[in-house]
């Protein structure tokens, strides 16, 4: 069964127009733009696709940060309920575990990251087609099971001797935020900190969903994921890292020049940007690019 979750909300002057307004108006200019210049966009031999495939049975394969789980699940959904035929397959991991299996050879169509860094090693590797574009931005969290047996209220008790805390690997994306993000805390409580709260780290995992599992199985005390990781677990309590010593993550996404079916893939990519495709990532917690 889909599960949809409430909306975020959103701070509005009056008057004001939110970002996804802004990103379908900017949307429907560049499809005015595509109509009126046909080869407008054509990277590679690549012609941008149409919405609305009917070519037959085609499949697409993306390659998608594990953060990314939930919201491209329910975009693949609606992808294919737009494209009769098309078959999405999705691999989730940690971003710099998909672009190893993309330089080793692994079949991909597609490649969504939780980190510029690792679209920007395969553009270097002449492994993309034409530009990636940045589709969403997140933000870290930590979170704790609902007893909350260690009694953490706020990042300050993540350095507090005896606490469990699990991260995503400094390798992974979300591992690397979170080490910024632990820097900048000391900042605010003390050299001591982070040393303090890397003392605690009991476990660092491969990507941001095995975080949370071990939280909500009881095996640590807390964990540092990203909000939209938080929102699709319920059954977790979330203590707020404040923005000035936050990190925001941005998600480019691009075709790779070994995809099978680059009109497929572009087309995806297409709906991804499209107004049903920022209605999907809005309702799963991602906030808009930068």
């Amino acid at each position: 069964m889909m599960r949809w979750l409430p909306r975020p909300p959103h701070d509005k002057a009056a008057g004001s127009l939110t970002w996804r307004e802004l990103l379908r108006a900017a949307f429907a200019a560049t499809l005015l733009v595509t109509a009126c210049t046909p080869e407008s966009g054509s990277v590679a031999g690549v012609t941008p696709a149409s919405r609305g495939l009917t070519t037959g049975s085609q499949s697409l394969v993306v390659f998608a940060a594990a953060s990314l789980t939930d919201a491209f699940e329910d975009l693949g959904r609606g992808f294919e309920a737009e494209n009769q035929g098309v078959v999405v397959t999705f691999n989730f991991a940690g971003s710099q575990a998909l672009r190893t299996q993309i330089e080793e050879g692994a079949a991909a169509d597609v490649f969504a990251s939780a980190s510029l860094k690792e679209i920007e090693v395969l553009a270097e590797e002449g492994m993309l087609v034409g530009v990636a574009r940045t589709f969403a931005t997140n933000l870290l969290t930590i979170v704790v099971p609902l007893d909350n047996p260690a009694d953490i209220e706020s990042p300050l008790d993540l350095a507090r001797p005896g606490v469990k805390l699990v991260l995503a690997a400094e390798q992974v994306p979300a591992g690397g935020y979170a080490r910024q993000s632990i820097e900048r805390l000391a900042g605010v409580y003390g050299a001591s900190f982070s040393e303090a709260v890397r003392e605690n780290v009991v476990s660092s995992e491969d990507n941001v969903k095995q975080i949370v599992a071990k939280v909500q199985l009881g095996e640590a005390d807390a964990g540092i994921v990203y909000v939209t990781d938080a929102l699709a677990a319920a059954s977790l309590i979330t203590i707020a890292i404040p923005p000035e010593q936050n990190v925001v993550a941005e998600y480019p996404i691009a075709v790779l020049a070994q995809a099978t079916n680059g009109h497929v893939a572009e087309s995806f990519v297409e709906y991804l940007l499209s107004p049903d495709g920022l209605d999907t990532l809005e309702r799963w917690g991602f906030r808009p690019p930068l």
